[in-house]
């Protein structure tokens, strides 16, 4: 904690000195090497689809590891029950309504919902000020063109995919469509994407590990988002595993662990390059996992898309050798938004701009400590004949949740401590709880109505 004070005041005094933000960089990095930061994102993972839980048809040694090594979270939100507001949320540590991308950014613009927010100050830029390298390998989801493209965002490095998801893991196209690219180039490598994902993702660390510069690694596997592909000899291990497992549930299992595999190489470069014990390593999911796979969201109701708790909470875990004990479980209600503030906190810097998200570096170094309740907020903006482009809310205050799952139908009413499992819905009898929460919605809902989310003309 001296050494987060200490960075702030150099700051402080360079800033009023007039030193350039390069000429800060190497000073803070004279001072006390930074750590790195690799930031893992799956796609669709289910709540209890990793081991850590018991799971008892998965095997995720890997992801395992960062949990027992580190700290777990079991309330952990993703901050929408789909793809791209998370990823929003998560980068710009705002909610995804207020950075003009409440629904799915899609090739097909009779079907976008979203356009990321000129104004938006993203996670690798506030991080390059402090003097990080940043990187995203895999999926950005945030832009199909410039100007929101990972390179014009905030990125030194880009190697992945634009889109969103892909209709073939080998041939990597959507609607036709290469979004393959390496920052600004089109590319068509071959091989599964994991593979690749994994591979790019090892070779940038090697090529790190004699820089005194401090990295960010933004590693978003498309994973285990369907269709659900795993290579054929994982697929022919977990059957031969797994007596009698239906084969649909095989194929997601084998999918999954491929994945946990290539999280593993990962780790294992950060170890050899000597790098492991000097870097923050975080696990989440975008969103809960998506049922006709067969995810697995362990008790919670429903998944991907819903805004009931198996739509929303995700297996998510941080490590950080001899800095976060291991072994450790956080209870704190968190979103993937506070995550950005968060990170910033331990490095010993805060949001240029003001934002939603909340620090829980606290937790980390010194959990169970109670924290002010917040109100927390989940939307989706969604077309067809199911949404008909509008929003669907959910929001949580303490242990009060009020959501809805159509724009067409009524909104419910949970108490999650004593109905963890929202299945007594008390929207008649608790007239006074759903008029406060329904009041704090619609201030949110006023404050996102200010944001565009399609793209000027």
């Amino acid at each position: 904690m001296r050494y987060t004070l200490h960075l702030a005041l150099v700051n402080l005094i360079c800033f009023h000195l007039g030193f350039s933000q390069s000429q800060r960089s190497d000073l803070n990095s004279s001072i006390k090497e930074k750590p790195n930061i690799v930031l893992i994102l799956t796609d669709d993972q289910g709540y209890h689809d990793v081991s850590y839980y018991g799971t008892k048809d998965i095997k995720t040694p890997n992801i395992d590891g960062i949990a027992s090594s580190g700290m777990r979270f079991d309330n952990f939100y993703a901050n929408g029950p789909v793809c791209s507001p998370t990823r929003a949320a998560l980068l710009t540590g705002r909610y995804q309504d207020f950075v003009g991308v409440p629904g799915v950014i899609r090739t097909n613009k009779k079907n976008n919902w979203g356009y990321l927010d000129a104004a938006a100050t993203l996670l690798p830029q506030e991080l390059k000020m402090e003097g990080y390298q940043t990187a995203i390998i895999g999926k950005w989801h945030l832009g199909l063109e410039s100007p929101n493209t990972p390179v014009e965002r905030g990125f030194d490095f880009f190697q992945g995919w634009l889109g969103d998801m892909m209709d073939d893991y080998w041939t990597h196209r959507r609607h036709g469509i290469n979004y393959m690219r390496f920052n600004g180039k089109e590319i068509d490598p071959k091989g599964h994407a994991t593979d690749l994902f994994t591979d790019w993702s090892v070779d940038y660390i090697k090529s790190k590990a004699d820089d005194k510069q401090p990295f960010f690694l933004y590693l978003a596997y498309n994973a285990p988002h369907f269709p659900v592909q795993p290579p054929q000899d994982w697929l022919d291990k977990v059957i031969k595993r797994e007596k009698g497992i239906d084969k649909t549930r095989a194929k997601l299992v084998a999918f999954i662990e491929h994945m946990d595999h290539g999280i593993g190489k990962v780790i294992e470069a950060l170890r050899e390059s000597n790098q492991l014990e000097n870097t923050i390593l975080i696990f989440t999911s975008d969103n809960g996992g998506h049922l006709p796979s067969k995810a697995n969201n362990g008790p919670l109701r429903d998944g991907k898309q819903s805004m009931y708790e198996g739509g929303l909470k995700v297996p998510t875990a941080i490590s950080w050798p001899k800095k976060i004990n291991p072994g450790t479980i956080s209870k704190e209600v968190l979103l993937s938004m506070d995550l950005y503030p968060t990170l910033l906190n331990i490095i010993g810097s805060k949001p240029k701009k003001p934002i939603e998200g909340r620090s829980f570096m606290t937790e980390l170094f010194d959990p169970g400590r109670e924290t002010t309740q917040r109100p927390l907020y989940f939307v989706r903006k969604e077309g067809g004949t199911l949404y008909g482009g509008q929003n669907i809310y959910a929001m949580r205050k303490g242990d009060w949740k009020l959501l809805q799952n159509s724009p067409y139908e009524p909104y419910e009413l949970y108490n999650l401590a004593a109905d963890p499992l929202e299945q007594k819905n008390l929207i008649e009898s608790r007239q006074d709880k759903y008029k406060e929460l329904n009041m704090l919605l619609m201030e949110h809902i006023q404050k996102a109505g200010k944001v565009p989310w399609q793209k000027p003309n």
